[in-house]
């Protein structure tokens, strides 16, 4: 899939909900450039991470999961402890290099 291609998607699993984006290569290899996700409750990144790869399979587990993949919040540059609530948006990209 080209950049322009890849289209929204959405997933409901409760009450809590937060949009998903993804950036250059991530975006590009999962097909994907954003969903929006209710969840049952706020949670860590790393249970988001989770629930991505239960409801999606080995290919997200391949890129969130990966220690080089970078997390925001809302932003703002996250942890995996850091949490998701309500109204959140969080972003998913590789690691940015420059010369």
């Amino acid at each position: 899939m080209g950049i322009g291609s890849a289209k929204p998607s959405q997933l409901s699993l409760g009450n809590i909900m937060v949009v998903i984006n993804y950036f250059a290569s991530i975006r590009e290899n999962l097909g994907v450039a954003q969903e929006q996700l209710t969840l049952a409750a706020a949670m860590t990144v790393r249970e988001l991470i989770a629930v991505l790869v239960n409801q999606h399979g080995a290919l997200w587990q391949r890129h969130l999961q990966d220690s080089k993949t970078l997390v925001a919040v809302n932003q703002e540059v996250a942890t995996l402890s850091t949490i998701v609530s309500d109204g959140d948006e969080v972003a998913f990209f590789p690691p940015v290099t420059g010369g």
